[in-house]
């Protein structure tokens, strides 16, 4: 890998389910539905991280919770086939509780 290139930092379950926490609470789901542009938001939800002990930037956050939602979205695509097989992803549950049926990206 070139020198200048930067890695995503390895997320663990414990900093996964701590921004799941965050971005659960109803004050961010409130502001994540109430705009297009979530810049600000996502920038508190690292401020919170940061409060917790991790050390994540907006950016990371961002692309984590894009992950996580993406996960999320096609594991309950896959669930609503007829016939399939049942598709699960990682904190499914935690996610469930956020998300559930609604599926507005960040």
């Amino acid at each position: 890998m070139p020198p200048h290139a930067k890695r995503s930092p390895v997320w663990s379950n414990g900093k996964v389910r701590d921004l799941i926490s965050v971005c659960g609470e109803e004050a961010v789901q409130s502001q994540l539905r109430s705009c297009c542009r979530n810049y600000d938001t996502v920038g508190q939800i690292s401020r919170d991280m940061m409060e917790r002990g991790h050390d994540r930037d907006t950016l990371q956050c961002r692309i984590k919770v894009k992950e996580l939602q993406n996960a999320y979205r096609k594991a309950h695509e896959a669930n609503s086939c007829c016939g399939a097989a049942p598709a699960t992803c990682r904190f499914h549950k935690e996610l469930d509780v956020i998300l559930g049926a609604d599926l507005t990206p960040l």
